[in-house]
């Protein structure tokens, strides 16, 4: 469901309450922030988180911004808060075989559904970051750098990252030839090496092009059926180009 709220006046010193505060007044809350993390990764899972705050905890959360901002360890101690405090929260982990079944487009989507769906409390509007979703039970509206302008929304990318950040740490102590400690999945010249050095692993997106490349050159098949939905080598830190947005929807070509 996606309607754009009502025209309501947004009060200047609302900051990143601003437009919740706005919707609440109008009666339709409560509000629930949903964002992503590890879309970009070739590595690991990818994670969606969706978070509900009290507009009476705004003076708590003064220092919550874009969880890309934040150093290691202010995003842990705002992810102590955020699950303090929200009135709701709720976290999906995603794993590499289900992104390279469906297409990293298709999982996120799918992964914001459900992230709103497993609430307990049934939200009144739902604020994305970035782009729309449909499917939701409640309407919804895109907010462009969402996690910079509304404080739901930011707390919702500090759980997403923390949570994700976490089992990349895991993922190192049982695989450290790879660096996920460092890189966390994601293309870097260290990642790239590594892959070249040892190829890929389970935990390897397999659809992305740059681990088919190296799984072939290490003489490796897919474990699994996998959508070719995204070209490694044009992936940006948590996103991709509209050619590979279009091309995860529409479930990408098929390897092995």
């Amino acid at each position: 469901m996606s309607l754009r709220p009502p025209r309501v006046p947004i009060r200047r010193d609302g900051g990143t309450w601003a437009l919740q505060g706005a919707l609440e007044r109008r009666g339709l809350g409560p509000v629930v922030g949903v964002d992503e993390a590890g879309r970009g990764a070739c590595a690991g899972p990818l994670v969606v988180a969706s978070c509900m705050l009290k507009p009476s905890d705004a003076a708590k959360f003064e220092d919550l911004t874009d969880s890309k901002l934040m150093t290691p360890a202010a995003r842990d101690r705002m992810f102590d808060i955020v699950r303090k405090r929200a009135l709701d929260y709720a976290v999906v982990v995603i794993p590499p075989d289900e992104v390279d079944s469906r297409g990293v487009g298709y999982a996120n989507l799918e992964g914001m559904r459900r992230a709103v769906a497993w609430l307990k409390v049934q939200p009144g509007y739902v604020l994305t970051d970035g782009f729309r979703v449909s499917g939701f039970t409640a309407p919804s509206m895109a907010v462009i750098k969402g996690d910079l302008a509304v404080a739901c929304i930011a707390a919702a990318s500090v759980l997403a990252k923390v949570t994700r950040d976490r089992i990349m740490g895991e993922l190192h102590e049982e695989l450290p030839v790879y660096g996920f400690d460092e890189h966390k999945g994601y293309i870097t010249n260290q990642h790239h090496a590594a892959l070249g050095e040892h190829g890929p692993s389970a935990v390897h997106r397999w659809s992305y092009s740059n681990v088919a490349s190296a799984g072939l050159k290490h003489g490796l098949r897919p474990p699994r059926r996998v959508a070719l939905s995204v070209a490694a080598a044009d992936v940006v830190h948590n996103g991709g180009s509209p050619r590979q947005e279009a091309e995860s929807e529409r479930g990408g070509a098929r390897v092995g």
